[in-house]
């Protein structure tokens, strides 16, 4: 990482109240920034000495005095090794394509949550790390609530949607526990869309997102003149969707003191916000997602152990993509499919080389990650498909070894292994049942659809799901 003295951030942007959040934010993690109101006081920036010590840009939308993408160009130009960063108020999929085109790193949508804005300009400054398609993209492209959008055979995720099916038609709440980039939010917005609630609103608050003085307020509400500073009254999220559905995201980042308000507000089934005399009943479903293990958590003494029982009657764990790499092609071709429909892009197809690549790497961003290489692999694709040069950091990353990987007749692209470790054929009975899963995940759980790709009637696929011990609730 660039050293403290050199983490020099310039910020082109012409709102003073913005402004001061991304500047006070950034000083979290020791950066200094200068801001230029319009796009020739930040050209003219690059040319001073203190222009020449920037570590990063960030660039608002609209900012005055030029269209932002001719904007990053041009500062691409002068600056190529410079990472910039736009900040916009617009979800549009072809923003995201024409800035990235232009030589942005990262595309950050407002309002940004404080360890998303960190996230980017770590990734964005820190040379060990790979950079440009492997970097996060902040943008997530529109997907359906539903169980068909989780894409996947493995038994360990197929047995974690088995669960949550089941758990969504119930009124009970729920822990999802699972790395970031996992799909925890799109398990809960399933969930939902698959709950008695569905009808209801869905609330999600993300805890880690907001600073740690105002999540009892955020999650409690409170009344008027309750602390300095509140001058209205607040409905809480737990009393704002009574009746409904409440997601927690990152849970495990409760302050202990309002994990204790929490605790008594599950068991007591009523909210008092923060000032006020009396209490309000509630009737509220909490889906909490964690991306540690709580139970680590409270043996470390940093969770409550009742509270964790009171959250957790089910309990959902979702693998991380390396524990999964038999379902990277189904993935793959799925976001490729649903890339190819945005403004701007093409459906590409992807050579087999490309796909080995894919299944070499460990994802530690799982399978957010994943979407974002490849979203980032589509813009700058010339060809009908892409192949292993359209992923040139994965490339460096893997370097030789990818060769041994690639050659390997025991990982086959499709996720299927036909060898044993000794190089021996598996059973056909285990191989059987492997396509069956590749199948269902590739076919959204369609067993209609399973069945005539596979060749075989209906209910000779549910007898194979039986006989093979196969689970397909989800």
């Amino acid at each position: 990482m660039a050293d403290l003295e050199q983490r020099l951030l310039m910020l082109i942007d012409d709102e003073p109240a913005q402004s001061r959040l991304i500047s006070a934010l950034a000083s979290r993690e020791g950066w200094r920034t200068i801001v230029a109101r319009d796009a020739e006081t930040a050209i003219a920036t690059l040319g001073t000495r203190e222009g020449m010590l920037l570590s990063a840009i960030i660039l608002d939308q609209w900012v005055p005095g030029d269209d932002a993408c001719a904007l990053i160009s041009e500062l691409k130009s002068r600056r190529p090794a410079l990472p910039i960063l736009m900040l916009t108020a617009s979800t549009s999929p072809l923003l995201a394509v024409e800035a990235m085109r232009a030589g942005a790193a990262d595309y950050l949508v407002k309002p940004v949550a404080p360890d998303r804005l960190m996230q980017a300009l770590r990734s964005a400054t820190t040379r060990e790390t790979p950079r440009d398609e492997l970097a996060p993209l902040t943008e997530k492209m529109p997907s359906n609530p539903d169980f068909e959008s989780m894409i996947g055979a493995s038994p360990n995720f197929r047995k974690a949607l088995a669960v949550a099916a089941k758990a969504a038609r119930g009124h009970g709440h729920v822990l999802i526990e699972g790395e970031s980039g996992t799909g925890k939010e799109i398990l809960v917005r399933a969930m939902h869309a698959a709950s008695p609630r569905a009808k209801l609103p869905l609330r999600i608050v993300n805890i880690g997102g907001m600073p740690g003085n105002s999540i009892e307020s955020v999650l409690f509400g409170h009344e008027k003149g309750a602390f300095p500073g509140a001058f209205d009254r607040q409905i809480g999220a737990l009393q704002h969707c009574d009746g409904a559905t409440l997601a927690l995201d990152e849970v495990d980042r409760l302050p202990l003191a309002v994990q204790e308000r929490l605790l008594e507000s599950i068991r007591r089934s009523d909210v008092r916000p923060i000032g006020a005399r009396h209490s309000f009943r509630i009737d509220v479903r909490i889906i909490a997602a964690s991306n540690l293990p709580l139970q680590d958590l409270v043996s470390g003494g940093h969770f409550l152990p009742e509270l964790l029982e009171a959250l957790s009657p089910t309990k959902v764990d979702l693998p991380p993509l390396r524990e999964r790499t038999g379902d990277i092609p189904a993935l793959t071709r799925f976001f490729l499919a649903r890339i190819g429909e945005q403004p701007g892009l093409r459906e590409l197809g992807i050579t087999e080389g490309a796909l080995s690549l894919l299944a070499a790497y460990d994802w530690p961003g799982n399978v957010r990650q994943l979407q974002a290489v490849l979203f980032r692999a589509a813009v700058f694709c010339d060809g009908d498909a892409l192949t292993s040069e359209d992923f040139p950091q994965l490339l460096n990353i893997l370097g030789t070894g990818l060769s041994t990987v690639a050659g390997n007749p025991m990982q086959e692209s499709s996720g299927v292994m036909l060898y044993t470790p000794d190089g021996n054929l598996r059973p056909l009975e285990e191989i059987e049942a492997d396509v069956i899963r590749l199948a269902i995940g590739l076919y959204r759980g369609r067993m209609t659809e399973v069945a005539r790709r596979l060749g075989i009637g209906r209910s000779t696929l549910y007898r194979k799901l039986s006989e093979l011990g196969i689970d397909n609730a989800a």
